[in-house]
């Protein structure tokens, strides 16, 4: 290693040697390979940890280019796997890091595999049950996860320590009601490089060790509309949580609270049931779509939208049926598109 390599950031003095030496002893494992997973995945390996492990189960469009920036119009034209894309750009930036691309959707036994050995896990993904599985894993396997999200112009992060702070599942009173997807009404790159940076940030300072300088906070902003919060969340923490309280069984851990897929025979169709019955607004998702260039058509019982060359139908209590395709993969990554 090159003694000025890191030198900027050693000058910096939370860090030092001392927590350069500690960062580039650290493995790293980040969910989810689009704009908050790659721009967090660059800023780590350019800081210089040791070890990254990305899972993503998607591949590059050209609509990713716009805040997605490790990617090229190369890897979209040939629709490469988004955590082989990563692989090979990080690897041209960090020749000493030691970079595992999955390409695979993260399921319990595949993200349990690498979170043993993992220091640090971070929250890159586009839906919110995958979320609540990273929450029991994480608690489960008392490994730090830092959670992140964004949309339009706003987006929020949170540091969640086992055991001291409040788990995901105890803030979901507390989170701000989003409902929206980047696929329904957009984003801008800006808010994305926000949250990478208030991940990246909080991520540092557990990699060196220098935990009382963790926010401790739910941080949420909108760009737009110049507005930020930082909201004291300590009391939120719930004895009776069912994931971090005092009887704890993990419930996003069992299958049953799992969203279910399945190739219906014969039909070319995968059909998506969420693990609780929902009540959506098909009428505002309707007028989302259309705003975003889609080509929709509803009743009051359904919607049906065309989307990367498939259709889907979505019904009032969230159940989809993903026609033109028998991949149950793609079909969730469609579905999350939809409603994250």
């Amino acid at each position: 290693m090159e003694a000025n390599r890191y030198s900027r950031q050693t000058l910096f003095p939370q860090i030092g040697a001392v927590g350069q030496a500690e960062i580039q002893r650290k493995h790293v494992l980040i969910i989810g390979a689009g704009a908050l997973g790659s721009g967090s995945a660059e800023m780590l390996v350019r800081a210089g940890v040791g070890k990254l492990t990305i899972i993503d189960r998607d591949y590059v469009e050209l609509s990713n280019l716009q805040r997605q920036q490790l990617y090229t119009e190369e890897d979209a034209n040939e629709k490469v796997p988004k955590a082989i894309a990563a692989e090979k750009r990080l690897r041209a930036i960090n020749t000493e890091a030691v970079i595992t691309p999955i390409v695979a959707e993260a399921t319990k036994e595949l993200v349990e595999e690498y979170l043993e050995a993992a220091d640090l896990l971070i929250d890159a993904t586009d839906n919110f049950e995958t979320r609540m599985l990273l929450n029991d894993l994480a608690v489960f396997h008392q490994t730090p996860w830092i959670y992140g999200a964004c949309v339009g112009s706003s987006g929020m992060c949170f540091t969640i320590i086992p055991e001291e702070t409040p788990c995901l599942h105890c803030l979901l009173h507390t989170l701000p009601v989003q409902g929206m997807t980047c696929d329904t009404v957009g984003i801008i790159a800006p808010a994305v490089q926000m949250v990478v940076s208030h991940q990246v940030t909080e991520a540092l300072k557990i990699l060196v060790g220098d935990r009382q300088a963790l926010r401790g906070s739910l941080f949420h902003f909108d760009l737009w509309t110049n507005e930020y919060s930082n909201m004291k969340v300590s009391r939120a923490k719930n004895p009776s949580c069912q994931t971090c309280g005092t009887n704890r069984i993990y419930p996003f851990l069992r299958s049953e609270n799992r969203t279910k897929t399945a190739v219906l025979c014969g039909r070319d169709t995968v059909q998506i049931r969420p693990p609780k019955q929902k009540k959506l607004s098909l009428n505002k998702l309707t007028a989302s779509l259309k705003q975003n260039g889609y080509h929709v058509k509803a009743n009051p019982f359904l919607l049906s939208v065309e989307m990367d060359g498939n259709r889907i139908v979505l019904f009032e209590d969230g159940r989809a049926l993903v026609h033109n395709t028998k991949d149950t993969v793609l079909a969730r990554s469609l579905y999350d598109k939809l409603l994250g």
